[in-house]
C-alpha cells in the first residue's frame, strides 16, 4: 500500500488539473505544468480533491504511484503558490550581488563565480551589515529550484570546523573540533 500514493491533493481556487493522453496539465495564477504520466493511471476529481488511481498492484505502479502523486502535488503548489528558498553565506569576504538573472559569487577563489540561471528561477541577493549574505530563490518548479540550489551549494559547501560555506537557511552543520595541543 503507497501512504504517499493514496494522500489526497487540495486543489485551491483558480488552479485546474487535467489529464489527457497521458500528459497531465496543472494551470495556475503563476504558470503552466505538465507531467508524463503512465498509461494506465487515472486522476479523479471532487469538491477541489484530487486522487490518483493506479492500474494494477504490481511493484512497479506501486512505485510510481506515490511519484506522481507527489510530482502532481509539487506542480499544484508550485502553480497556485510558489516555492522560495534561501542560502546563506558564511565566511569573512564571501559576498553575493544578482542582476537580473545572473549570479555573481565571491567566495575566497582567485575569480568570482558567475552564474546565469534559467528564466523559472528568480533571484535575490540581499546583504546587511553585521549579517551573512543572503540569497533568495523563488520558483514554481520544486525540482528545478532544488537542483539550482543544490549547484550554488556545491560551489563551497560548509565545512565541519569553522562552518564556512553556502548553507541552507535552518541547516545545521555538524561540527567537529580542531587540533587538541
Amino acid at each position: 500500500m503507497s501512504r504517499i500514493g493514496n494522500a489526497i491533493i487540495n486543489i485551491p481556487a483558480g488552479t485546474s488539473v487535467e489529464l489527457k493522453d497521458g500528459v497531465v496539465t496543472v494551470k495556475g495564477k503563476n504558470a503552466e505544468m505538465t507531467q508524463t504520466v503512465k498509461e494506465g493511471f487515472e486522476l479523479k476529481q471532487e469538491d477541489g480533491q484530487l486522487t490518483i488511481v493506479r492500474p494494477s498492484e504490481s511493484k512497479e505502479d506501486k512505485a510510481l504511484h506515490g511519484l506522481y502523486r507527489a510530482l502532481i502535488n509539487n506542480m499544484v503548489i508550485g502553480t497556485s503558490e510558489g516555492f522560495k528558498l534561501q542560502l546563506e553565506l558564511i565566511g569573512v569576504g564571501y559576498r553575493a550581488a544578482s542582476q537580473g538573472q545572473k549570479l555573481d559569487l565571491s567566495l575566497g577563489f582567485s575569480h568570482n563565480i558567475v552564474m546565469e540561471l534559467p528564466n523559472e528561477v528568480k533571484v535575490e541577493a540581499v546583504t546587511e551589515k553585521g549579517k551573512n549574505p543572503i540569497i533568495n530563490l523563488t520558483s514554481h518548479d520544486n525540482q528545478l529550484l532544488g537542483m539550482i540550489a543544490a549547484k550554488i551549494r556545491s560551489f563551497r559547501k560548509p565545512e565541519p570546523y569553522k562552518g564556512k560555506g553556502i548553507k541552507f537557511v535552518g541547516e545545521i552543520i555538524r561540527r567537529k573540533a580542531g587540533k587538541s595541543a
